[in-house]
């Protein structure tokens, strides 16, 4: 027979109230939680409930001992439990995202009689991963771990998507095939560069300025083992004394008066797997020399503002048109840096020294130039090289595509002569003839005399009775061939490729095997 029992009353006390409704809300804690875990003001695990234990595979764990008594921060990935310690603020509802799952969690901290923290509690209340069970809240909380999930996917496409865009934004556009040229000269560049490519060292590119040398860094970065990681360049030259180390360092939240709240990156940090290209490392200022050279030897960059290290993986590529071993003598620049810097030195050409490539670059740029304007493909004549060969280009190709875009918009004409370009050029370019016979790399009479081959009578087979092999008389044919187009054009390779219906390359490949046979350069 059932007792009748008086309905129970509320204690008269406040204070034995307050109780009550303390135990009550653990009680129903503990019955809807799938785990708990208590930690010590020293961040030690010291107790986890049976729900708890089962997280421990997930978390890295065998069994209870091996997790209780370590530090909470340092076996639960993201978790804010020793946060809620040092201020003493609890958390009622908060989303933790570790390699376990995702997590609606709750932490309060524990006090003694006197107030003090002595400790935290924390208490899962829902797996994400979970199927829904009968002490599971999952059916109110279903909303808020739903709306939670969107917005996690959400979040995870963006940072994919912005990724990418980094990624293609700082995609280099050059191999080393870019760089244009086939004289000695270049050959053994290129050799040397594909050589450094493939390794890990620093490379300090030597040269004027315009004759490529961001291009070969690009090149380098492009034939490596980092070539899928960013490229980023900065031009040393181009930044305010004042800013360079936030540009390479980066700036912490807040770091100074105006600072963005957020923090901003340096480009040791946005580099990161990939290479930094230095251009102009000639201009860095002594003192920030120190802390480039620390962060090379070291692999770590400390933002400004910041006390927090961070480890970086990068490549260096500097560049200079400066002479780096006289300011080392003269004190103007860091021997310990400049040794660092110098591991592999490419020496670029100055145009003059490559005038057996002015042809293939002027191809080159007039088809870019074409494509970027929009005009018309152009060309260039005989005596328009011959006036180019004589010029000494102190801009080197930089100069050499100024001078031929400015040509280009000036005349409708299909091909530029010497005329066209003779304005274009400083007085001091028009040489003697003289001069310009006695120039080993430009030879105008070769020129002049594939017309004079052409006249001289052909005797055919048939007229002498006497057959040469096949491959002999094809030979012979292809030589014809290249010289009518090649006089027809006056000497223009581009022109002549197409009066030919051959690609260009094609035409340099064939000149340069029958080079004896039409005695050019």
């Amino acid at each position: 027979m059932p007792l009748n029992l008086p309905p129970a009353a509320l204690p008269q006390n406040a204070h034995e109230v307050l109780q009550l409704a303390a135990r009550s809300m653990f009680d129903t804690f503990a019955q809807v939680a799938q785990g708990m875990l208590v930690v010590d003001r020293q961040h030690r695990i010291v107790w986890i409930s049976e729900g708890y234990k089962r997280f421990l595979p997930a978390l890295g764990f065998g069994g209870e001992e091996e997790f209780v008594g370590k530090r909470v921060e340092e076996v639960v990935p993201n978790t804010l439990m020793a946060q809620v310690i040092e201020t003493g603020q609890p958390m009622l509802v908060d989303l933790l995202t570790n390699k376990a799952g995702t997590f609606l969690v709750s932490r309060l901290p524990l006090r003694d009689e006197a107030g003090r923290v002595i400790g935290a509690l924390g208490l899962v209340f829902l797996n994400q991963s979970e199927g829904q069970d009968e002490r599971s809240p999952r059916s109110t909380l279903q909303p808020l771990m739903a709306k939670f999930g969107l917005l996690q996917r959400e979040l995870d496409d963006t940072r994919r998507e912005l990724a990418a865009a980094q990624g293609k934004q700082r995609r280099t556009q050059y191999t080393i095939a870019s760089f244009i040229g086939s004289s000695a000269t270049v050959v053994e560049l290129k050799r040397q560069a594909r050589r450094v490519a493939g390794t890990q060292s620093s490379v300090l590119l030597l040269g004027e300025t315009g004759t490529g040398k961001e291009l070969m860094a690009q090149a380098i970065h492009h034939g490596s083992q980092r070539a899928s990681g960013p490229f980023v360049g900065v031009n040393i030259a181009a930044v305010p004394d004042s800013l360079l180390e936030a540009e390479f360092f980066g700036v912490a939240p807040g770091a100074y008066t105006g600072a963005d709240r957020k923090g901003r990156d340096g480009k040791f940090k946005i580099a990161n797997g990939g290479t930094l290209f230095l251009d102009e490392i000639g201009d860095m200022p002594l003192a920030l020399q120190a802390k480039l050279l620390r962060v090379l030897q070291e692999q770590e960059v400390e933002p400004l503002g910041s006390n927090r290290v961070e480890k970086i993986n990068v490549r260096i590529i500097a560049a200079t048109s400066r002479k780096l071993a006289a300011m080392v003598a003269d004190g103007s620049f860091r021997a310990d840096l400049y040794y660092r810097l110098n591991v592999f030195p490419l020496h670029l050409p100055p145009l003059r020294e490559r005038l057996d490539d002015l042809d293939a670059l002027s191809d080159a740029l007039l088809e870019d130039i074409a494509h970027r304007s929009g005009l018309a493909p152009r060309s260039l004549s005989a005596d328009a090289l011959e006036l180019l060969g004589r010029h000494d280009w102190p801009g080197n190709i930089r100069e050499l595509r100024n001078v031929l875009e400015q040509a280009c918009l000036l005349s409708d004409e299909p091909i530029l002569d010497a005329g066209q370009l003779l304005s274009l050029l400083p007085a001091e370019a028009a040489v003697s003839r003289s001069t310009l016979e006695a120039t080993p790399s430009v030879n105008p009479e070769r020129w002049h005399q594939r017309s004079a081959a052409l006249t001289r009578p052909a005797t055919t087979e048939a007229e002498t009775g006497v057959f040469k092999p096949l491959p002999q008389a094809v030979a012979e044919l292809e030589v014809q061939a290249l010289k009518a187009a090649l006089a027809a054009t006056r000497g223009n390779k581009l022109a002549a490729a197409r009066l030919l219906g051959i690609a260009r390359a094609t035409l340099y490949e064939k000149l340069a095997l029958h080079a004896d046979e039409l005695a050019i350069d």
